[in-house]
């Protein structure tokens, strides 16, 4: 019987909710089978970047100065949301004063705006832009969402919550048109140290196969740096990469992957896939 892994990369405080849905996947797979044919994999964390919100009231003042002219707001990601509210520390709704379009990438962003008492169905209703299609949640899918709601583009003012160093694709393509775009860093990434334990428990773990849970393209690239200084590259010949994201899966295989997987984005895909694989490893003969 093959002795599989799922390795869970996303950072410490969003790993919990992907975790608790392959456990729940898991367990109903392995109810349904006979023993001897299907074991449970293990479920290993690996948060190869950190999450390291801002604090500094400067921001907090820049974003309450943005919103008083914005005519679009976009948040790049779930911690994107998380890390302006926590930064602003009002309600949304009562410091814009006015409805505020917000552009998103994905359903994670969309329920996380509404946690927060933002959406059509809230006191104050904000209209929510995101790509209608799961295979299009990205910033390509959500410039052809927002592209055509507004007549022109010329001189429209756009605040974009993101981390540092975020990808300039989305920005670029609003300033071609005429907009006057402000980025915004409201948190931080840290990549897991290489002096870490972690890295050894799990490039250690007593397993035939290992499949890679990967949602970030510099978590990928942060992951190929270490197993080059630990000479562990040899490691990812044997290992496969499940991505949601094109861009994503192709980092994963420039550092070695043997099998890169693609899905759509959010956890019920990343949990279908990553079910799928399993049941392949489980007909492999051993």
């Amino acid at each position: 019987m093959r002795s599989t892994t799922l390795v869970v990369t996303r950072p410490s405080g969003q790993a919990s909710a992907l975790t608790e849905a392959l456990q729940a996947a898991i367990a109903r797979i392995v109810a349904s089978h006979p023993k001897q044919d299907w074991q449970a994999p293990q479920i290993m964390a690996l948060p190869l970047l950190t999450i390291v919100p801002k604090s500094d009231t400067k921001v907090a003042a820049a974003i309450r100065t943005a919103m008083q002219t914005a005519d679009l707001a976009v948040f790049v990601s779930p911690n994107a949301i998380e890390c302006t509210m926590r930064l602003l520390g009002d309600d949304w709704q009562s410091i814009a004063q006015r409805p505020i379009p917000i552009g998103v990438v994905g359903q994670s962003s969309y329920h996380a705006l509404e946690r927060h008492g933002i959406g059509t169905e809230a006191k104050l209703p904000t209209p929510i832009w995101m790509p209608g299609n799961p295979a299009q949640w990205d910033s390509e899918g959500l410039w052809d969402a927002i592209q055509n709601r507004f007549p022109s583009w010329a001189g429209r003012r756009v605040v974009v919550f993101r981390g540092d160093g975020g990808r300039e694709w989305l920005a670029d393509q609003l300033q071609s048109v005429g907009a006057q775009v402000e980025a915004i860093a409201v948190y931080s990434r840290i990549p897991l140290s290489e002096s870490s334990p972690q890295w050894e428990k799990v490039l250690n773990a007593n397993t035939d196969d290992a499949l890679w849970i990967l949602t970030s393209s510099e978590a990928v690239r942060h992951l190929g740096a270490v197993l080059e200084q630990q000479g562990r590259q040899d490691y990812l010949a044997g290992a496969s990469a499940l991505c949601p994201h094109h861009n994503i899966a192709r980092s994963a295989k420039e550092i070695g992957f043997a099998t890169v997987l693609e899905c759509h984005s959010g956890d019920a895909a990343l949990v279908s896939a990553a079910i799928a694989w399993l049941e392949a490893e489980s007909k492999k003969p051993h």
